[in-house]
């Protein structure tokens, strides 16, 4: 158990996988200032905020890990969710552009950049 406390971060994706979000993010919050430029830190904050449905205070981590990390796919994807959740039509178009422009075969991207784009 000592090693959680050695890596917090692996002890925040354990309280993610546990499902105790308040405390994931009580205590991601203390991590904040230590791990600010770190990709992986900033994808999971995203993440906790997005399950607990808080698509505004998700999104702000999910632009921090894309400047940290603009090749991550599966923050794209995130982060294309969470502009839809905010009703940010140009914004997840250029997002689905940017994930399509990584891997051009994702059809999910795809798909829903052709909706973004007929409505």
């Amino acid at each position: 158990m000592v090693g959680l406390f050695k890596h917090p971060k692996r002890r925040l994706k354990k309280l993610l996988r546990d499902g105790e979000y308040d405390e994931a993010i009580k205590f991601g919050k203390s991590l904040e200032s230590e791990y600010s430029d770190d990709h992986d830190f900033m994808f999971i904050m995203g993440s906790v905020y997005f399950i607990v449905e808080d698509a505004k205070k998700a999104l702000p981590y999910f632009e921090k890990a894309f400047e940290l990390d603009n090749n991550d796919v599966e923050n794209l994807t995130l982060k294309t969710n969470v502009h839809l959740a905010l009703e940010q039509k140009d914004e997840a178009i250029d997002c689905c552009k940017r994930i399509l422009k990584l891997q051009p075969e994702n059809t999910e991207a795809e798909l829903l950049l052709d909706d973004l784009k007929n409505l």
